[in-house]
């Protein structure tokens, strides 16, 4: 396994493939089976994978529970990176952007409950909240990391100028965009300037839910609350283009590499200057064993320009992954202060 190194997280060492724990949290995801998570992210651990990152968004807090379910039942809490967010507040069956002073220390002490543990390794904003001022969350951070129950602060979809208002404030140690084959804007900004300031990454989405695992087809069908119901790369006339780059790029990886396309796709994330970890979301232990594939070799040159060629040609109008942001709050529930936007 390859590692990376994070900053205020050493040790552990830091896997540069992470498990990502959004669909066992149920909610849209079509539901889960809560011992088949734990058996993932046990299998997880005996991969060598040591990075595992949930959010309180993930279910409600299910997604949490599952994860310290199973760190309890394995033990080696000192051996795992936990990674966790903040700063989404539940409101009836969805939740808003709440990252004030108060949401931030009562949110962690939730989450270390559910996770059995008293100290979070990463603990992220997990999207900007425009209705607080970034030096609030930011200094509310500090304080909770200055008590230990939090060894890192990291940021999630955060925009250059907010994470540089946010870092006057506090160490940021990481921030997490989306990067995948078919969602790679981060490239353009986001992750040069990280790279550049000495802030980790964590990308989410390598498999662009899914897309990239090369077992779907034109007949999937997704059932219950599943987002890729209203995600706009699994509808017509979008998701037949999408299907047609993964089957080319499905081709060219076992001409070329002898790989699968699952495993072609992380190892392009990771092979992106200034990616630290690839985010690998997973529900059942057999969806982890292509990582053994990942490992011990680079895409290149040829490679990296042809599947650009690929993804232009196939997918002539891409869109990204905006349809998952939360909603904001109206300034008359946030109390709205001057200043407290960008």
């Amino acid at each position: 396994m390859e590692h990376a190194s994070i900053l205020g997280i050493s040790p552990p060492p830091t896997s540069r493939v992470g498990l990502g724990t959004w669909a066992m949290g149920g909610s849209q995801w079509g539901g889960t089976d809560d011992d088949e998570s734990v058996r993932t992210i046990h299998a997880a651990l005996d991969l060598g994978i040591t990075l595992i990152d949930t959010a309180p968004a993930y279910g409600f807090g299910h997604s949490e529970e599952v994860v310290g379910r199973a760190l309890a039942e394995r033990g080696g809490r000192g051996q795992v990176v936990v990674a966790t967010k903040v700063g989404l507040e539940r409101r009836g069956d969805g939740v808003i952007r709440n990252s004030s002073r108060q949401q931030v220390i009562q949110e962690l002490e939730v989450s270390l409950r559910r996770l059995r543990t008293d100290y979070v390794d990463l603990y992220q904003v997990h999207w900007p909240d425009f209705s607080t001022p970034y030096e609030e969350t930011a200094q509310a951070l500090l304080d909770l990391q200055r008590t230990g129950k939090i060894r890192a602060i990291g940021v999630s979809n955060f925009s250059i100028e907010a994470m540089e208002r946010f870092r006057r404030v506090a160490p940021l140690a990481s921030a997490q965009p989306p990067l995948n084959l078919f969602e790679r804007e981060a490239l353009e900004d986001i992750i040069p300037w990280c790279r550049t300031n000495g802030v980790a990454t964590l990308t989410y989405g390598a498999l662009c839910r899914g897309l990239l695992t090369g077992t779907m087809n034109e007949d999937t069908r997704f059932e219950g609350d599943d987002l890729r119901k209203t995600d706009p790369k699994f509808l017509p006339p979008r998701y037949a283009q999408y299907l047609q780059a993964v089957q080319r790029l499905a081709q060219f990886a076992r001409e070329r590499y002898d790989k699968g396309v699952l495993p072609f796709a992380v190892r392009w994330v990771l092979d992106q200057p200034g990616v630290t970890v690839a985010l690998w979301g997973a529900r059942h232990p057999g969806e982890l064993e292509p990582l053994r594939d990942v490992m011990g070799w680079r895409l290149d040159d040829e490679a990296l320009t042809y599947t650009d060629s690929v993804v232009n040609e196939s997918v002539p109008e891409p869109v990204g992954p905006e349809f998952m942001a939360p909603p904001e709050q109206r300034p008359e529930e946030s109390g709205e202060r001057p200043g407290a936007s960008v």
